[in-house]
């Protein structure tokens, strides 16, 4: 418990400094900003974001990058509430009886229980982070080659089993990724792969081009081709400070939502994204009226708000701990620390133990800084809800040019990004699920080379996935995972749960 104080008081010291206070505030900025406008996600953010962070310290990238990813969960809820869009995917449950105590004229109650669930959920997720980093880490260390693969197995096939839609697409999306990811030259004998005579792709393709096309240009074909009816609540919004009744309501849909959304954040796939659409289902089943919901019952915004925000959060567990991404967001986080030649794992809390207890103190003061930039603001956040979709595109476009060819300074790969644009654009239209993608990309290499160093270890035998007994436990998981996600009733039930 010492050890805990001592880590966390050495976090604080890093994170109030007065550099990386102003990253956070920025982060956090920029993360309300594109969660209160629909149509800008934290994956296409993070991915214009990433050039700029090459003059950053790591330290700072991070707490940004990371403000940008909580941040978004804030920002919307906001949308949701006020325009009855909802601003980020995790906000979608939002929608269903937010909106509906907008139109009642209980606006500002809405936003402000939305506010401290989603407050009290990332204080609470920030001490489970703080508590379960170094017994996972210290775990961590003991993994040999073989358990580091089907771990990665493992986590994709969960990735596989969360993910919306078909099954097969999900696993077919992966190894597309995985494919992705071994062009360029080989990692032992520098011998060229899949290039077919192509010099410019000697080293791989950036992972910047693939997450900036597929997520980025992608996202703003898809929604220039559906334009978006705002309906903006005219009502006043009121008084942000719910009364007591309210709080009595609220308080144990937010305790429940923390939990729910704190394991399933630490899921691969969607898990932080199914938290708070759980969240809204164990609450309606709970309810003494469940017909209340929908018609803008105060527990239906509490629950999954806080669900939302505690699994944003909890995503960085694996992350930090274990070097395994869980969604398309913490990949890009992967991808930040790859270009400070951070390599993420079990080694960033012993070695570099500034950078990982000062980005968890971040967390904690990005939390309150959220509340002071979403709840006074909410006048300029509803004037912004008023502009266009058509006046943002192109300025998003031309940051998102300038970004990619600032990695490089290489036209090619602008050129690139806009065809992976019109790959994820087809993807999306063909009802295949990109985040996978990225997630065999990422995972891609690490998967290769730990099964070569298995493989060296046991002199080409496979017998060395059996033998150790973390591995084989893990590898029988994905396997039951896969077999039972391919069942029809299961597989029903799935598609009904998305669907929902």
């Amino acid at each position: 418990m010492e050890d805990l104080f001592g880590n966390i008081s050495l976090g604080f010291s890093v994170a109030l400094g007065f550099k990386n206070l102003g990253l956070c505030f920025l982060g956090c900025l920029i993360g309300t900003l594109i969660g209160v406008l629909p149509g800008v996600g934290p994956v296409a953010t993070i991915s214009m974001l990433l050039p700029i962070t090459f003059g950053i310290d790591p330290i700072g990238a991070l707490i940004m990058l990371a403000g940008i990813y909580y941040g978004a969960q804030y920002g919307g809820s906001t949308t949701a509430i006020l325009v009855n869009i909802p601003g980020e995917a995790t906000a979608v449950v939002t929608v269903l009886d937010g909106h509906q105590m907008a139109r009642q004229g209980r606006a500002g109650v809405a936003l402000g229980i939305a506010a401290m669930g989603s407050f009290i959920a990332g204080t609470a997720a920030t001490l489970i982070i703080a508590a379960l980093a170094v017994p996972l880490s210290r775990f961590a260390l003991l993994f040999r080659p073989a358990d580091y693969f089907a771990l990665m197995v493992l986590g994709l096939m969960l990735a596989v089993a969360l993910a919306r839609g078909s099954v097969p697409k999900a696993i077919a999306m992966i190894l597309v990724g995985i494919l992705l990811s071994t062009i360029g030259r080989d990692l032992e004998t520098g011998d060229e792969r899949l290039t077919f005579g192509w010099s410019e792709i000697d080293d791989g393709i950036d992972f910047a081009v693939i997450a900036m096309g597929v997520f980025g240009f992608a996202e703003i074909l898809r929604n220039l081709e559906a334009p978006e009816a705002r309906d903006v609540v005219r009502q006043r919004i009121g008084s942000l400070l719910p009364g007591m009744a309210d709080l009595k309501a609220s308080a144990m849909p937010v305790l429940r939502g923390t939990g729910l959304g704190a394991f399933l954040g630490l899921l691969p796939g969607n898990g932080a994204v199914l938290a708070p659409f759980a969240s809204y289902t164990i609450e309606k089943k709970l309810a003494r009226d469940p017909s209340r919901f929908g018609k803008g019952a105060i527990e239906g915004v509490a629950g999954p708000e806080a669900a939302n925000n505690a699994g944003a959060q909890t995503a960085f567990i694996p992350l930090l701990t274990l070097g395994i991404p869980p969604n398309a967001v913490m990949a890009l986080m992967i991808g930040a620390m790859t270009i400070h030649n951070l390599v993420p794992g079990p080694e960033i809390i012993t070695k570099r133990p500034h950078l990982f207890w000062g980005m968890i103190a971040s967390m904690w003061i990005g939390n309150l800084m959220l509340l002071v930039i979403n709840l006074p603001l909410v006048g300029l956040w509803v004037r912004l809800l008023q502009v266009p979709y058509r006046l943002l595109f192109p300025a998003i476009v031309l940051f998102c040019c300038i970004g990619i060819y600032s990695v490089n300074n290489n036209p090619l790969d602008v050129y690139l990004t806009a065809v992976f644009g019109l790959v994820g654009y087809l993807l999306i239209k063909l009802d295949f699920e990109p985040a996978p993608m990225l997630l065999g990309f990422v995972l891609g290499r690490l998967l290769e080379e730990k099964l070569r160093q298995a493989l060296a270890i046991s002199q080409g035998s496979l017998s060395t996935f059996i033998d150790h007994r973390i591995a084989a436990g893990m590898l029988a998981l994905s396997l039951v995972i896969a077999v039972v996600a391919m069942l029809p009733s299961i597989r029903n039930r799935r598609d009904k749960a998305f669907a929902d």
